[in-house]
């Protein structure tokens, strides 16, 4: 019985070499990844900005990020981390940051308007557009909230959702999913380190609970003879 726990724990004990192997791996792999990602960032140059009492400001305003901040957490529903948005490393290298930037696009696009211009008039729905330049506001219209067939409307909704913002949002999305799943390895990393670390103890202390006792050895008194007077 004891030679097989023995046989058990230091199965255990390589099982739990392999988990941590693994786990360095896997820690080695996402840290490339964030280095990449920060390189990739730092040659695009694109960094939010933030005012000199470290608030965060969108054309130096403060009230104006925080309205943006109000589509990303609130109607988005985006779980905003604090700590992602540093005024001491402004570079968009974060999800946080790449969401912000993604709902700052989305709000300049959604509050502003497009000049149409009607080079003749325009019948639709029982209404006419007379020929001549028209304001059109976007008010909150994503891109699917047109109608395309709409003389202005149509217009409008290629104009602000141009095919370079809708680039912009892309790349956007795609930095903030890289960064999350590059957390989700590191996460991934230590808990294979974990798992590798406890299977290491628990082989290790199984194959010392089961090693053979040493007998004590009974210490030898001395006799001694008494000596006749």
């Amino acid at each position: 019985m004891t030679r097989r726990f023995k046989i058990l724990g230091i199965g255990m004990v390589l099982i739990g070499f392999a988990f941590v192997a693994a786990g360095g791996y896997s820690y080695i792999k996402v840290q490339e990844g964030y280095r990449s990602l920060n390189a990739f960032s730092a040659a695009q140059n694109v960094a939010l900005s933030y005012n000199e009492d470290g608030q965060l400001v969108d054309g130096g305003d403060p009230a104006e990020a925080a309205v943006i901040m109000a589509l990303l957490t609130d109607e988005w529903g985006y779980p905003v981390v604090a700590s992602d948005l540093d005024p001491n490393d402004p570079v968009v290298n974060t999800a946080s940051e790449y969401m912000f930037e993604m709902a700052t696009i989305a709000t300049h696009i959604m509050h502003g308007t497009q000049t149409i211009v009607l080079d003749e008039p325009v019948e639709y729905n029982g209404e006419t557009f007379a020929a001549g330049e028209y304001e059109f506001a976007i008010d909150g219209r994503y891109y699917a909230d047109f109608d395309r067939a709409h003389p202005l409307e149509g217009p409008a909704r290629g104009l602000a959702w141009s095919p370079t913002a809708l680039g912009l949002i892309g790349q956007l999305g795609v930095g903030a999913v890289t960064h999350s799943t590059l957390q989700m390895g590191l996460g991934l990393a230590a808990a294979l380190g974990a798992v590798g670390g406890a299977l290491l103890v628990l082989g290790g202390g199984l194959v010392w609970a089961v090693r053979p006792e040493r007998e004590a050895v009974p210490a030898i008194q001395p006799v001694t003879t008494p000596i006749p007077a």
